[in-house]
């Protein structure tokens, strides 16, 4: 009894002695890193450092486990330990930074891969994955939870549409894929639809001026659409999504290896839309209906001594119409009922090769064809832009110095059936295009003062045949006090020259008449722009904070005048000066948990300082542009169901919009968000499906919005009902009419 006694009493003694601690200390380089998950593999131990990146894990039985260390932003670190009895074992640990937001690659700001945390040129990357949060057809619509960006709808009945950043107009921003700009203003929204997202890499966002690589058009931003390389896209991919308003969308991917050498991916996105709605009661279609297929092709070929060649091919074809719900195709061009039909037919080479020399020198190309077939009730317009592109630039490294010294020459084709692609001769005018030749050369260093100052020097000289010489200079200094901490200071111009009939949408569709004043000048501006970025680790998770504030003062600027004259669209350089202006900032939080919030807003004021009649100066405010915007996003991760559920939206604030004269209408819009909810289930053998609500708030405009929506074709403007003599003008809109809607889809990829 004695025995069995002392054996109870010596079994935890024995126990406690073969129990042990671990203890460290978790570093970056010489930086603590505060807060980090710590724990054993396998068991229920585990703690969190404290701010000074200390930690104990006390109690453990004897026994081999992997310790393994955790925390936002940074690489997960694991090593093998072997704890023995009453003993304390030290492991320190030295933790790599490998946050999304730290981590990323941009090529925009440089025409080179360089870190984003290395970068002087503050840019906004954006993964495939970020847009599946709200899956829509296109990026073009994609862009409504990019903050400080706007996809603007222009037209309220055929629903075509440009970008505006930081408010912006549309053909201020520069769209390019794979750094080519073949994007015309004719074709603004198609650089950014029929793009499968299994072949879309990144998309990145410059705010401000990008004027000395690309261009001098990019003043207000640029958007740049890198594609993946073949040999990173998966092997298959497939989804196929619809909603409860009949829209059905498909993106096909495919990769494939024709020899050792030779890589191909292949993609092909649908999209459909054919049923008719009219919740408004105003007797048009909320909702453009469209039919659209595009095939996108690229191929790699491996070469000696990792030297790039690709090429890809991408073909777009469109019918879409809006109009009176009664329309059908027989009517297209008739005054009996009204409808706006386009057909649109488009095709795209780009091409990289890296000459076979020791130094490192870049070819690329690209051309597009863009046709567009359209009427706008009883209207034509028809036009086919062509652009073509070439550009041999050499990169090279010299102790601090990272040069790049290139020559660029674009040529721009534009025909249509109208008065701005005719001779002057009133009584026999002849059919002559625009045609545009842009050589130029450009400059650019990039020089490391310091480890902590590195500072961007550029400039581009251009000769516009039109108009003569264009030179566009470029600073960006990027100062990092410590890891933690980056500030941006940017600086440029821009020089821009107007295509009015294919930038402005109201200028085509015959609403109003085009009255253009005397010969327009090319706009000028002068921009800046200061960034601060700040990374935080807390500890419940790491935190990234983007502030900005913007300025940019224009000179020669062209704005639509809708309001002397209400039944025209007049054009002229305005006498004075225009500002864009405001500040911006991004907050996005990873919490510990499988928790991330992104949120953002957009402070902006866009106006004008003209003289009126009496040559008095008077302050304007630009049409269509709001003061205050914000967008939002919330995914939360169930880790053991693989349930996501993702909660994205906007907030935009008032605009002020084309009014008549005696309009019934407000001359504000108001206050509205559009707010969407996702979730997405994960199985095995790389299925998902997922499913939500779109427009939960069920916003809409005004159903007013179509004025004189009962006479499209002013037959009965005289009339007694009619007392304010007023006009057709589908001009009032800007955003969508589409309201609340469910969707349902599946994803398969196969990597």
């Amino acid at each position: 009894m004695r025995s069995l006694l002392l054996l109870v009493f010596l079994i935890p003694v024995f126990c406690f002695s073969q129990n042990g601690n671990v203890k460290g200390l978790i570093k970056n380089g010489e930086e603590v890193v505060p807060f980090a998950s710590v724990g054993l593999a396998g068991t229920s131990f585990g703690v969190a450092a404290d701010i000074n990146g200390k930690y104990i894990l006390s109690d453990i039985p004897a026994g081999k486990y992997t310790l393994q260390i955790s925390n936002v932003g940074f690489k997960n670190y694991r090593k093998s330990v072997i704890i023995t009895s009453e003993e304390t074992i030290a492991v320190n640990s030295n933790m790599e930074k490998t946050s999304s937001q730290l981590d990323e690659f941009v090529v925009t700001g440089t025409l080179k891969e360089v870190s984003i945390m290395e970068s002087a040129v503050p840019i906004k990357v954006y993964k495939p994955a970020y847009f599946r949060k709200n899956p829509t057809p296109a990026l073009f619509e994609a862009l409504q939870i990019v903050n400080g960006v706007r996809p603007q709808i222009n037209c309220s009945v055929c629903n075509t549409g440009d970008v505006h950043i930081n408010g912006m107009e549309g053909a201020y921003t520069m769209i390019t894929i794979d750094g080519m700009p073949i994007v015309g203003g004719l074709s603004t929204v198609y650089g950014l639809n029929g793009i499968p997202n299994s072949m879309i890499g990144q998309m990145e966002v410059v705010k401000g001026p990008a004027s000395t690589l690309f261009g001098s058009e990019a003043v207000g931003g640029l958007i740049n659409v890198i594609t993946k390389s073949p040999s990173e896209t998966p092997r298959l991919s497939l989804d196929v999504f619809g909603t409860s308003w009949g829209e059905i969308n498909t993106d096909l991917g495919i990769m494939f290896k024709p020899s050792k050498k030779l890589t191909s991916s292949l993609g092909v996105s649908y999209f459909n839309y054919s049923n008719p709605i009219d919740n408004n009661g105003d007797n048009f279609t909320d909702l453009t209906l469209q039919d659209r297929i595009s095939v996108f092709n690229k191929w790699s070929l491996k070469r000696k001594e990792d030297r790039e060649f690709s090429m890809a091919f991408r073909y777009i074809y469109e019918d879409r119409w809006g109009g009176e719900m009664d329309w059908t195709p027989e009517f297209r061009g008739g005054d009996s009922i009204y409808g706006e039909s386009i057909y649109t037919e488009r095709y795209e080479v780009i091409g990289k090769y890296q000459l076979p020399v020791k130094e490192r020198i870049m070819a690329s190309f690209s051309y597009s064809n863009h046709d567009q077939n359209s009427v706008y009730g009883n209207v034509p317009y028809n036009a086919i832009q062509k652009i073509a592109f070439g550009q041999l630039y050499w990169d090279k490294k010299l102790d601090v110095h990272d040069i790049l010294v290139g020559a660029a020459y674009r040529f721009n084709h534009y025909d249509d059936n109208t008065p701005a692609t005719q001779t002057s001769d009133s009584l026999n005018p002849q059919n002559k295009p625009d045609l545009a030749y842009l050589p130029g050369i450009f400059v650019q260093d990039a020089i490391s003062l310091h480890e902590k100052h590195k500072v961007l020097l550029g400039a581009r000289y251009d000769y516009d045949n039109r108009h003569g010489d264009i030179f566009t200079p470029r600073f960006n200094y990027k100062w990092s006090p410590n890891e933690n901490n980056i500030i941006r200071l940017s600086t440029g111009t821009g020089y821009r020259v107007v295509n009015l009939f294919t930038e402005d949408h109201a200028a085509a569709t015959g609403a109003r008449e085009v009255v253009i004043k005397g010969t327009l000048n090319p706009e000028t501006s002068y921009n800046g722009n200061l960034n601060y970025q700040r990374f935080i680790n807390t500890k419940f998770g790491f935190i990234n904070f983007d502030a900005s504030v913007f300025y940019t003062y224009f000179t020669n600027k062209i704005t639509p005048d809708y309001e002397t004259n209400t039944q025209q669209i007049i054009y002229e350089n305005i006498d004075g000066h225009a500002v864009s202006q405001g500040a911006s900032f991004d907050l996005n939080i990873n919490f510990s948990i499988p928790l991330n919030i992104k949120l953002g807003a957009t402070f902006i004021d866009v106006y004008e300082i003209n003289k009126d009649e009496n040559g008095d100066l008077k302050k304007e405010r630009q049409l269509l542009t709001e003061k205050v915007s914000g967008t939002y996003s919330v995914t939360y991760k169930f880790n053991k169901p693989k349930i996501k559920i993702d909660y994205s939206g906007n907030l935009y604030g008032p605009m002020k919009l084309p009014i008549v004269e005696n309009d019934v209408r407000a001359e504000y819009s108001d206050w509205y968000s559009i707010q969407n909810i996702q979730i997405t289930k994960t199985f095995k053998k790389n299925w998902e499906v997922y499913g939500g609500v779109k427009n939960i708030l069920n916003f809409t405009p005004p159903d007013n919005s179509i004025l004189r929506a009962n006479d499209p074709f002013d037959k009965n403007v005289d009339s007694p009902d009619n007392p304010n003599g007023y006009t057709f003008d589908p001009a009032y809109v800007y955003t969508t009419f589409q309201g609340i809607r469910g969707f349902f889809g599946v994803r398969y990829t196969l990597k």
